[in-house]
């Protein structure tokens, strides 16, 4: 049985093509890029994730950064050192789960589901490229939004530029960041390719980020971010296994054997076009964390639950944004909520000219089409009312959801926009638990 403690989520932003998988690669060994279509085309497109353990040589000769070491999350936790002359042991000291996220402009939303877990981020810039590119902007916004403190700022590709290059642009960084939540955050000159500056990568993930207090006491909580059909074609009846959903625990301990509730579950219309929520319930049957099987999990981490649904529910993520939870204490399903809201001053994700500005964001007006992203939940939206800094907006699909919630959205048109919100009040119950259960 494995136990995994002292784990944190890290988050890996960046604009497209600037080393966020190879980074995670480097790191973690683990590659990311795994889908057919990923593949072909050489970039991201669904969250990717792998977990890492970080390492510290206690040998006396061996001295930090290059006394810190990552390996796969399937290493033992300890073991001799094998540089001549070094008596000492690596110790584990972090376990990191690592989300790779996707950098182009149309994959936003795919960016705000993986923020939604996260500590910790880690913002990639080119080495070779002008600070800041669209995403680059984008992204740090979006750290701002989701209330992440501690960031690391990494300046990849540094083996492709020279020296007094690299200096200059070490300035555009701190000018770009001034005055944002990653005012002092350290700027790091790595070489995901080459493994240059790794081992001070991994100094900084142990030693700028705290491990947050989790609640162990609470009723188990998961947010899915994944979903799979592990069945391959013409598989036997007799061996055919159930869906699994992959995300991370909010709150709580999750055992194997575990009776689980998933909401919003299957939703359907009625005869009068009225939407209906049947919550799905079903047995935790395994727990696994990539080649890691568990009897139970914990917060601080990425899961993969093995369950007795349906395969086809979970196929090709149809059950991201579902909560997952112990029977009956979930919280309420809803279509419609009040929020309260600010709106970003300029427009970002778009490429602006020489020292020109966005262009400034407008006002929500009544009637205008959204998207909002709630935890992991990725849905269109209209606003039906507005009023100073509160707005009404009824949801295409239901929602699990808590009244204090953030979430972001982005208008559905061609203006790549994030903006933040609070959630005040909720309304209109789909369909409440007595009637379900």
């Amino acid at each position: 049985m494995t136990i995994l403690l002292f784990m944190n989520y890290c988050e890996c932003l960046g604009h497209v093509a600037h080393g966020k998988s190879t980074l995670v690669k480097s790191i973690s060994g683990v590659q990311t890029v795994r889908f057919k279509n990923e593949l072909v085309r050489n970039i991201t497109i669904k969250l990717g994730y792998a977990n890492a353990k970080i390492y510290k040589c206690n040998g006396a000769n061996h001295e930090a950064p290059g006394s810190y070491r990552s390996f796969s999350s399937n290493m033992q936790d300890s073991f001799s050192c094998a540089e001549p002359g070094c008596s000492g042991e690596y110790q584990l000291l972090r376990h990191i789960s690592f989300v790779d996220c996707p950098g182009h402009d149309i994959l936003m939303a795919t960016m705000l589901n993986g923020a939604a877990i996260m500590d910790a981020a880690v913002l990639l810039i080119a080495g070779n490229e002008s600070c800041p590119q669209p995403q680059t902007s984008e992204h740090l916004a979006a750290i701002e939004i989701m209330k992440l403190n501690h960031i690391i700022i990494l300046q990849n590709k540094i083996d492709l530029v020279k020296e007094s290059a690299a200096r200059d642009q070490y300035r555009e960084i701190r000018a770009f960041v001034q005055g944002t939540v990653a005012e002092k955050a350290p700027v790091v000159p790595i070489s995901a390719q080459l493994k240059y500056n790794i081992d001070v990568v991994c100094q900084y993930l142990v030693e700028k980020i705290p491990i947050p207090v989790r609640d162990f006491s609470s009723a188990p909580r998961l947010i899915v971010i994944r979903s799979f059909d592990v069945n391959k074609p013409g598989c036997e009846v007799e061996d055919l296994k159930g869906g699994v959903a992959g995300g991370s625990i909010l709150r709580g301990v999750l055992l194997v054997g575990q009776q689980i509730e998933i909401r919003p579950g299957i939703v359907t219309k009625d005869t009068h076009g009225l939407l209906r929520c049947q919550p799905i319930l079903s047995t935790v049957i395994s727990l696994y964390t990539e080649k890691n099987d568990l009897q139970y999990a914990v917060p601080g981490g990425l899961i993969g639950v093995g369950t007795r649904i349906d395969p086809t529910l979970c196929r090709a993520d149809r059950m991201v944004g579902q909560v997952m939870g112990s029977v009956g204490t979930l919280p309420a399903i809803y279509v419609e909520m009040e929020i309260s809201y600010f709106l970003l001053r300029r427009l970002l994700g778009v490429r602006t000219e020489g020292d020109s500005k966005g262009a400034k964001v407008s006002k929500l007006v009544k009637g205008e089409s959204i998207k909002v992203n709630i935890g992991s939940l990725s849905e269109g939206a209209r606003v039906t009312a507005v009023r100073a800094d509160l707005a009404k907006i009824a949801l295409t699909s239901p929602v699990c959801t808590e009244a204090g919630g953030r979430f972001a959205k982005e208008f559905l048109s061609n203006r790549l926009l994030t903006n933040n919100f609070k959630i005040d009040h909720l309304f209109e119950l789909v369909i409440s638990i007595n009637d379900l259960l």
